[in-house]
């Protein structure tokens, strides 16, 4: 079993990510990090294991990835779509991937590094824009309640909890995801999930209908 330490300060890629290796056998999150005590915390609990941490975490990676080091845990970096990831940044990595890395991608990048090998995926502005565009389609045709309901959804929210938090009835939420499901072209909420955390104009806005959210009944 390929013990993984995911480090995100973003809940929705978080979340997404978690349910995309929560669907393979022989990976396993020990530990979810949104901030640097608790990603010091895990590296101190769970040496040997594999690293995958986002480069928004990282005021300062060379220290981090020092500590990852001496805890024997490999390090893959989640970097933005867009960003340049420094030579010696990358030297000190087993891999690097970008934020809109397809899932079976990411989990062949896992899979390598878990057996020594270093995996380095190269950022494609062509696909890195088409990407987006497509996000921006979708986000475009969802309103503020739908965006909310995508967010929960990535989040690993029931209906009948996300009911709850927006004081609506279950089958509401159900009549919505109807909706959504038909503007994004998907047909369950998995793949809902996996189609916001792969385009991430989508992505940043569900991101920001959580915030709201979260601000509301704070």
């Amino acid at each position: 079993m390929n013990r993984i330490i995911l480090a995100d300060n973003q809940a929705i890629f978080r979340a997404g990510a978690a349910r995309v290796l929560a669907l393979e056998d022989d990976l396993r999150i020990v530990a979810q990090c949104d901030d640097l005590a608790r990603l010091s915390h895990a590296l101190d609990a769970h040496h040997g294991a594999i690293l995958l941490v986002s480069s928004s975490m990282l005021l300062d990676p060379y220290t981090v990835l020092a500590r990852a080091r001496a805890a024997d845990t490999r390090a893959i970096l989640v970097a933005e779509n867009s960003a340049e990831v420094a030579d010696d940044l990358v030297r000190m990595l087993h891999g690097v991937v970008f934020r809109n890395v397809p899932s079976v991608d990411l989990v062949d990048c896992l899979r390598r590094v878990a057996t020594g090998q270093r995996c380095v995926q190269h950022s494609n502005v062509t696909s890195i824009l088409a990407q987006d565009s497509a996000g921006a389609r979708v986000r475009d045709r969802l309103t503020p309640k739908e965006m909310q309901i995508v967010s929960l959804i990535v989040l690993g929210c029931k209906n009948k909890q996300i009911a709850l938090q927006l004081g609506t009835k279950e089958q509401v939420i159900k009549n919505y995801l109807r909706s959504i499901y038909d503007k994004t072209g998907v047909s369950d909420r998995l793949e809902l999930a996996l189609f916001t955390i792969h385009h991430r104009a989508l992505a940043e806005a569900a991101a920001r209908a959580s915030d709201l959210l979260q601000t509301k009944t704070a």
